[in-house]
């Protein structure tokens, strides 16, 4: 099942940049290993903002909560410097395109 996921980070007040860009370095470097292994299909850094999106295969939402569970900043216990995240599961367009015939008809 493919998700897409948007990620905002934030900076909290108080935080040193070593912190903080510390961990999302560790966080970077587990995204791009998910990716070789095929989890994370595509992922980007909005230019210009804090934001990160990915697409990710999984088998359901239960892998999902497992795979944000184990990302490296709920493990470091700083998931707050994430303050926004957006997950939409995703399903082929193709199979949208099949429903929609039975939806015109009537």
């Amino acid at each position: 099942m493919l998700f897409l996921l948007k990620a905002h980070l934030e900076k909290p007040a108080g935080t040193s940049n070593k912190e903080f860009y510390g961990a999302w370095k560790k966080e970077s470097e587990a995204a791009l290993e998910a990716h070789r292994a095929g989890a994370i299909k595509a992922i980007w850094k909005a230019a210009g903002t804090p934001d990160v999106y990915a697409v990710l295969d999984l088998e359901s939402g239960d892998a999902l909560d497992q795979a944000i569970l184990n990302l490296p900043l709920w493990k470091l216990g700083v998931s707050h410097f994430v303050t926004n995240l957006e997950i939409t599961p995703l399903r082929p367009y193709e199979n949208w395109a099949e429903d929609l015939k039975t939806l015109a008809q009537g």
